[in-house]
C-alpha cells in the first residue's frame, strides 16, 4: 500500500516514529474503526483518528447536535445544531482529512443490530453514555472478536479501558447501576471530554499499529480535579454472561 506525496507530508511525524513508521501507517490506512456515540468521548476521538490516517471510520449515532453539546463535543459548530451528529461529523472529518473514508449509521445501536453495524471493523471505540448500549456493543465485540476501547466520563473524572476477549466490559460492569449518573444530570467539565477522547483514540491507534502496550484488561482512571491517574486490572468474571 503506497502513500501519495500529500500523505507522506501529512503523516511525517508518524513515519519517523520508530513504533509506527511506514508499516504502522499502512496498517492505519487499511483499518476500519467504528465509533459508537459521537458525543463527548467519540467526537474528539474521531478527530484524532481521522487526523492519524485511519482508512475508514464508521460513525454510529442516532442523535442530533444540540447547543449544549458544543461545550465539549468539539467536532461540531453552531451551524450544525439540529443536524444529525453522524452527518455533521462526517463533514467535519472530511474537511480535516479527505483521505479518510466515512461511513455513517444514523440509528441507535441495539442488541438486534449491533452485530451488523460493527461487522468488518478492526477496532470499536464506545463513547456512549447508557449501559444498555454499552452492553450491546460489548456483546457484539466479544462475538465478533473485535477489540473494544471503552471511554466514559462525568463531573471531573473519566476512564478508558480496552477489552479484547476476556475480561470483557461486562466483567467490569455486571449490571447497569440503578442510580447511574449521566452528564446531563450531574454535569461534566468540557475539557475532560478531550482528555478521555484523546486517550481512547490513542488506545485505538496502538491496537491497530501494534505499538506499545494497550490497556487490555486494564482500566485507566483519570481524576481531573486532582490531576492524577491510576491504572487498575480488570479480572475476568467466571460468571460473566458474555465471555465466561
Amino acid at each position: 500500500m503506497s502513500f501519495s506525496d500529500d500523505e507522506i507530508e501529512r503523516y511525517a511525524r508518524h513515519l519517523v516514529l520508530g513504533e509506527i513508521g511506514g508499516p504502522g501507517q499502512q496498517r492505519l490506512k487499511a483499518a476500519r474503526v467504528a465509533i459508537v456515540g459521537l458525543g463527548g468521548v467519540g467526537a474528539p476521538a474521531a478527530l484524532y483518528l481521522a487526523a492519524a490516517g485511519v482508512g475508514s471510520l464508521r460513525l454510529i449515532d442516532h442523535d442530533t447536535v444540540g447547543l449544549s453539546n458544543l461545550q465539549r463535543q468539539i467536532a461540531f459548530s453552531e451551524q450544525d445544531v439540529g443536524d444529525l451528529k453522524v452527518e455533521a461529523g462526517a463533514t467535519r472529518l472530511t474537511g480535516l482529512n479527505a483521505h479518510v473514508g466515512l461511513e455513517t449509521g444514523a440509528e441507535r445501536l441495539t442488541p438486534d443490530n449491533a452485530a451488523w453495524l460493527l461487522e468488518g471493523c478492526d477496532v470499536v471505540v464506545d463513547g456512549t453514555d447508557d449501559f444498555e448500549t454499552r452492553f450491546a456493543v460489548n456483546a457484539a465485540c466479544v462475538a465478533g472478536r473485535i477489540p473494544l476501547v471503552s471511554g466514559a466520563l462525568g463531573r471531573w473524572s473519566g476512564q478508558v479501558g480496552v477489552f479484547a476477549g476476556r475480561p470483557c466490559y461486562r466483567c467490569l460492569v455486571a449490571e447497569a447501576p440503578p442510580d447511574a449518573e449521566t452528564c446531563a444530570r450531574v454535569g461534566v467539565v468540557g475539557a475532560l471530554a478531550g482528555v478521555v477522547g484523546a486517550m481512547a483514540a490513542l488506545e485505538a491507534i496502538k491496537l491497530v499499529t501494534g505499538a506499545g502496550e494497550a490497556l487490555a484488561g486494564r482500566l485507566l482512571i483519570y481524576d481531573g480535579l486532582a490531576g492524577t491517574a491510576r491504572t487498575v486490572a480488570v479480572a475476568p468474571d467466571p460468571g460473566c454472561p458474555v465471555c465466561a
